[in-house]
């Protein structure tokens, strides 16, 4: 199989390219003119190098990925996202506890769990307990006021959509948030946890299924599945522990900003671009 050396960012030196393509034994060079940043693929790259590639890389503040060089955006059908610091900016949850003045407790849960140190559904009911009592009005505020998409979505989105690929959207956050993302953006599936709210106020607890590491997989494999489609034609995208199953379910994995222990089992990594990093992967 021949492999492509993908190199992608901002702004790329010439020096750079060149140095890139020594490293990873490349037999050319060849500009990606169909993005806006700035994306090139070194042909016929030997993926052996890829620790000193990527050494150069996190130096230079590139991502790059190696591809197959036959793989064709239009062969996905299937792209599975993480919600919280993937499709959107912020970690929902701990902008809600911002508003009981506890946002640095349960950020600090968080981030513990999305490392994989916490067990990730005891993490959730601690963190959604601390919200007991708040007024379910807040979670409008954060939806209007806090919640923004990531860069690059409406480019990933909108190519998704020209080659008529699903859109699936898991997360371990709330549906409150998953359910207004997939009508505003014409999302085809979703799937969260959903707050238990009474006269007007959270409860503190979850009710359901949780959607947790378990389930998100579990949601790209059966979607997968009614799509009739095979895991070699299913992206999974997210940036934490909790995403790891899903991420292996999938054909290809692409751990986005995302913690060391994500990024050390995906098969790409994005943490200078955003998701409009993803369709330049493919031909």
């Amino acid at each position: 199989m021949i492999i492509d050396l993908i190199v992608q960012g901002e702004d790329i030196a010439t020096p750079d390219l060149k140095v890139l393509h020594a490293l990873s034994e490349a037999h050319g060079i060849e500009k990606i003119t169909s993005v806006k940043h700035q994306a090139f693929r070194l042909a016929n790259a030997n993926p052996d190098t890829r620790a000193v590639v990527a050494a150069h890389c996190d130096k230079s503040h590139l991502d790059f990925a190696f591809m197959p060089a036959a793989k064709k955006f239009s062969a996905i059908g299937l792209i599975a996202m993480d919600m919280d610091s993937t499709l959107i900016t912020i970690e929902c949850i701990d902008e809600i506890a911002d508003f009981t003045g506890k946002k640095a407790e349960v950020a600090a849960i968080t981030a513990s769990a999305m490392r994989g140190e916490i067990d990730w559904p005891e993490s959730l009911r601690q963190r959604v307990s601390l919200l007991a009592g708040l007024d379910e009005s807040v979670l409008q505020r954060v939806y209007d006021e806090r919640l923004k998409l990531s860069p690059g979505s409406d480019v990933l989105i909108a190519a998704a959509k020209k080659y008529g690929i699903k859109l699936l959207l898991v997360s371990g956050g709330f549906t409150f948030f998953t359910e207004r993302l997939k009508a505003r953006l014409d999302i085809d599936y979703a799937f969260s946890n959903v707050l238990e709210i009474i006269n007007g106020k959270l409860t503190g607890k979850v009710i359901g299924p949780l959607c947790d590491a378990d389930a998100k997989a579990r949601h790209l494999r059966e979607t997968a599945a009614r799509l009739s489609l095979k895991a070699e034609n299913c992206i999974a995208i997210g940036d934490g522990a909790n995403d790891m199953k899903m991420m292996a379910a999938a054909g290809l994995s692409i751990a986005y900003h995302a913690k060391q222990v994500v990024q050390a089992q995906a098969s790409v990594a994005i943490n200078v671009l955003g998701l409009n990093a993803v369709p330049a992967l493919f031909v």
